[in-house]
């Protein structure tokens, strides 16, 4: 396997001149909608924005998947939507024309207007009659499921309930049904994602699921029916239009000028590193586009940072499969250097889903 290293940090830097200023959108990193805002090439256009709102009344949509909050409170009090928690809900059930992930991001606020306008939202849905894979189909095509562990349990806990209500009898507790659907997520995963080379059996996905239903097995034909389902056919999660790479690089996990061994001529570049969603990005420049992203994954071996099998831009800009074996990095100081090792592993095992499911499973066991 392909590793990442790390070489000695306290290297000098090898060429580039001018000040290390991060790239030109870095500064909007965690801005709000302010008017006149510059805004970098490929923003997310799917998000109602305050001021510059332009419904079929012509004042404009300008829309950002960066702030719901402000485009839904910009609606609201321009009477183009009504504020009660029913209308919000419909308004983003519907989703003509919205950001799936700034839809994700605004069901996952903890604020109690949105806890309500969350479960309105999922009681749009109707899943009578519907196996657990077909609902589940139906319900994270109309968001983009964010990623923090607690914002996932929120909603899962509300799609369990909702499935459990328009379908009475078919598990014993809606921790079955969470347990289940996280289950089925994981195996939706562990059977289409490339760079998983184990593909579980369905035998394995018989034994995870052992004694959920309040400490009884749920029946084997059921089980098969579910992994036959997703084993034919993925999961379609929803994609915005030009948004997610631009939205992905606001939060990032760390960022930063890093030194890279690379050209044809092996000199150290300065580069602009993002470490976020398991991947790490490069930029040359201050391109919106980066020169490469390597997708981090965890490795057999715990002392190993990560396995690569990266992808990046050629001459042309299309993007490519990248040919190296390894990639070396230096920071400007040990202290730097420890740090990025440490958010990458911390990345890298970063797995919420796991910590979710235990926990229920735990719950379920201690009804016994």
């Amino acid at each position: 396997a392909h590793r990442c290293h790390v070489s000695p940090a306290g290297l000098a830097p090898c060429g580039d001149s001018g000040p290390l200023q991060p790239p030109a959108w870095g500064a909007h990193k965690g801005s709000s909608c302010s008017e006149g805002q510059p805004r970098p090439q490929g923003w997310p256009r799917a998000w109602p924005q305050a001021p510059c709102c332009r419904p079929a009344s012509g004042q404009g949509l300008h829309t950002d998947a960066t702030c719901p909050l402000q485009g839904i409170q910009y609606l609201t009090e321009h009477k183009l939507l009504s504020p009660d928690v029913q209308d919000i809900a419909q308004f983003l059930y519907k989703g003509e024309g919205l950001s799936k992930t700034a839809i994700g991001t605004y069901l996952g606020e903890r604020d109690p207007t949105n806890l309500q306008v969350l479960q309105a939202f999922v009681d749009c849905h109707e899943f009578a009659h519907l196996n657990l894979v077909q609902a589940l189909r139906q319900f994270l095509w109309s968001f983009r499921l964010p990623g923090e562990a607690q914002k996932i349990d929120r909603m899962m806990e509300a799609f369990a309930a909702r499935y459990c209500l328009c379908n009475p009898g078919v598990f014993q507790s809606t921790d079955t049904c969470y347990v289940l659907s996280f289950s089925i997520i994981m195996l939706n995963t562990g059977l289409h994602n490339p760079s998983v080379r184990d593909r579980p059996p369905f035998e394995r996905f018989v034994s995870m699921n052992r004694g959920i239903n309040d400490g009884s097995d749920l029946p084997e034909e059921q089980l098969r029916n579910l992994f036959d389902s997703i084993k034919r056919e993925p999961f379609s999660i929803p994609e915005d239009d030009g948004g997610d790479l631009t939205h992905t690089f606001f939060n990032p996990d760390r960022e930063g000028w890093l030194l890279k061994l690379g050209g044809r001529v092996k000199t150290w570049k300065r580069r602009w590193f993002i470490l976020t969603d398991n991947c790490l990005y490069y930029f040359e420049f201050t391109t919106v586009s980066p020169a490469a992203c390597l997708p981090l994954v965890r490795t057999s071996q715990g002392n190993m940072l990560c396995r690569i099998k990266a992808c990046k831009t050629d001459g042309e800009g299309k993007v490519v499969e990248g040919r190296h074996g390894s990639y070396r990095i230096s920071a400007s100081s040990a202290e730097e250097r420890d740090q990025w090792i440490e958010a990458i592993r911390a990345s890298i095992t970063r797995v919420p889903f796991y910590d979710l499911v235990s926990a229920r499973k735990k719950k379920i066991a201690s009804r016994k």
